[in-house]
């Protein structure tokens, strides 16, 4: 006789953990190359390699879903010095390498649904923002949130332009130039 714990032939184990982490990786990676509209439940369960109906079971709905790719930590200290060369080619090479991302997608497009447009935006400027405000309001700065937001988006759209290719020399460029110009350019946006 076997034991009570044993399983038997033809039925499958789940390990819920698991199952949870592939379908955050598999949203993850689908919502950075295509973003929260064109992708799909389907999409997500065929990449994570179970049924998509498990999406509701462990998120409730792709929004939710969604939400939790993006990072719900408050800015830490190495986020606030986006104008540093090694964080520029972290973000530039990290862009190259695996693409866009869903922080990426939250700061460069806008969502249909006005409830994850809110909370996109909301992760995105504790992730991002937030921390830059504060170090500019505490120097005294002018529009310590606009130079903020202006330093985010500049980073991310020379991250994207230089990894789509349609800026051909900003994509053949060296990355070192790129990053020493960008850093130079984030620089005088971010100082008296």
């Amino acid at each position: 006789m076997g034991s009570e714990n044993a399983v038997r032939p033809g039925t499958r184990t789940r390990n819920s953990a698991r199952t949870r982490q592939n379908l955050l990786d598999a949203a993850a990676e689908l919502f950075g190359e295509r973003g929260y509209e064109t992708t799909t439940i389907r999409d997500i369960g065929d990449r994570a390699g179970v049924d998509s109906a498990l999406i509701a079971r462990y998120f409730g709905n792709k929004a939710a879903l969604y939400l939790e790719t993006l990072p719900t930590d408050d800015t830490g200290p190495e986020l606030a010095h986006i104008a540093e060369p090694a964080r520029i080619g972290e973000t530039i090479g990290r862009v190259s390498r695996q693409g866009s991302g869903p922080v990426l997608q939250a700061v460069m497009r806008a969502h249909d649904d006005p409830s994850v447009q809110s909370a996109a935006a909301d992760r995105v400027d504790k992730r991002l923002t937030v921390g830059l405000e504060m170090r500019m309001r505490e120097a005294g700065l002018d529009s310590p949130r606009l130079r903020a937001q202006m330093a985010v988006a500049a980073l991310s759209g020379i991250a994207l332009g230089r990894a789509a290719g349609t800026l051909e020399e900003l994509a053949s460029a060296d990355q070192e130039t790129v990053v020493a110009l960008t850093a130079r350019m984030l620089g005088s946006l971010l100082e008296p």
